[in-house]
């Protein structure tokens, strides 16, 4: 594989920006370490994805150029690649997921303009992936791969020559993986520039791909994933990816969703920072790191910021349960006036909230369940509120502990 991230870097000079390295000083303090975040999100398409799409189509000879070119994508190499074709005037064919978040669809369409075609297929990378394959044979297109591909993988190394660029003495770079192309492109550059850096890789644990495919020594195909990681839920990684990452990765971590979307609203709230799901693995890494980072100087790649508005509700929602501080119950209450105020009397603490209240009334009934959703203030607040329930006499399921029940009332 030849893989000259010195000519991808002169290719991106006036394409993609020299992206912000920013030592951030709340998670600096929270963690003990210098905590340095590698602004990606701020790209013109607010992801790292312009690098390799843009280094690949416009490495196209002339002939390939007007054929024409299809992606497939979860939004953030589409961008990228409209952004590229309109700049470089060639016609693109985007193929997404029909459960992209309609700000990505947006963002790609202003970016593409009319050089550019959307088609939804599938619900999944992957899905989509396979139509793009065959309408791309069907028409005799150029399939620009949105990670399994050397110009892609150098395009997405030239992050690892900025970094070092600015700063010299680096402990761990903390790369976020789904198909893999970001993490062999800068563990490529980087492993070869910085060899006492440590790579550790990130993945959502709903997809943890790589981790598979390093478990088994080659990628595989999993059967299902959590989409909710948009940005880095891919079925299986690539096979060049793979041969890469296997050699450059000291480690890989699997995030838990819940805690993507707590880091989520906290850098919202503290740093006024706005990243996608995908975008915050790196950060949310940090948590499960311990000691070994105390005094370090670590860089986490923030590699995108395209979040829809509308997502907002269900990752505070995730954010609230794995905090375990949003709690489902069914709550069997006595058909009798008076049966809710005792609830709310003798039940509820001084710091737990009602966020949700369904129960219909039936005739011919002693008693009847009710969904009851509680929000705590604290997690500790949870076994009084328990204790309270159980002594009152009320019958209950907690829905949080059984999945099928879950996933259908909540």
């Amino acid at each position: 594989m030849n893989l000259n991230f010195t000519r991808a870097s002169e290719k991106l000079k006036n394409i993609a920006s020299h992206s912000a390295l920013q030592l951030n000083q709340n998670l600096s303090r929270k963690f003990g370490c210098n905590v340095y975040l590698k602004r990606e999100d701020l790209q013109t398409v607010r992801s790292y994805k312009i690098r390799g799409a843009y280094n690949k189509i416009s490495s196209l000879t002339e002939e390939q150029k007007a054929k024409g070119v299809v992606c497939a994508s979860a939004g953030n190499h589409a961008q990228g690649f409209a952004f590229s074709c309109k700049l470089l005037n060639i016609k693109g064919v985007v193929f997404m997921p029909s459960i992209t978040p309609k700000q990505k669809l947006n963002q790609t369409r202003m970016f593409g303009g009319n050089n550019i075609e959307i088609i939804l297929t599938g619900d999944t990378y992957d899905d989509c992936a396979n139509a793009a394959i065959q309408y791309t044979h069907q028409h005799d297109m150029i399939f620009i791969h949105p990670f399994d591909d050397d110009r892609i993988i150098e395009g997405q190394g030239t992050i690892g020559i900025e970094i070092l660029e600015d700063l010299k003495d680096i402990d761990f770079v903390i790369i976020p993986i789904g198909g893999g192309g970001l993490c062999a492109g800068v563990g490529t550059y980087l492993k070869a520039s910085s060899p006492s850096t440590k790579i550790i890789g990130v993945e959502p644990l709903g997809a943890p791909s790589m981790t598979k495919a390093l478990e088994a020594g080659q990628p595989v195909t999993l059967e299902t994933i959590d989409r909710f990681v948009d940005g880095a839920a891919v079925k299986r990684v690539g096979d060049k990816t793979f041969a890469i990452c296997k050699k450059v990765l000291d480690e890989v971590l699997l995030i838990p969703e819940g805690k993507i979307c707590s880091v989520i609203l906290k850098l919202y709230n503290k740093d006024a920072i706005v990243i996608e799901p995908a975008g915050a693995l790196s950060i949310a890494a940090l948590h499960f790191m311990g000691e070994r980072i105390k005094g370090k100087n670590i860089v986490c790649i923030v590699s995108g910021s395209n979040n829809d508005i509308d997502r907002m509700q269900e990752i505070k929602e995730r954010s609230l349960q794995y905090e375990k501080l949003k709690h489902y119950f069914l709550i069997n209450f006595s058909q009798r006036p008076g049966a809710l105020k005792e609830f709310v009397n003798n039940v509820l603490g001084p710091n737990d909230d009602i966020t949700r209240f369904e129960y219909m009334k039936k005739t011919n009934k002693e008693a009847g369940p009710a969904l009851v959703g509680i929000e705590l203030k604290e997690r500790i607040d949870y076994s009084g509120f328990i204790e309270r329930l159980q002594k009152s006499g009320f019958g209950y399921t907690e829905l949080n502990k059984d999945d099928s029940l879950f996933g259908y009332l909540v």
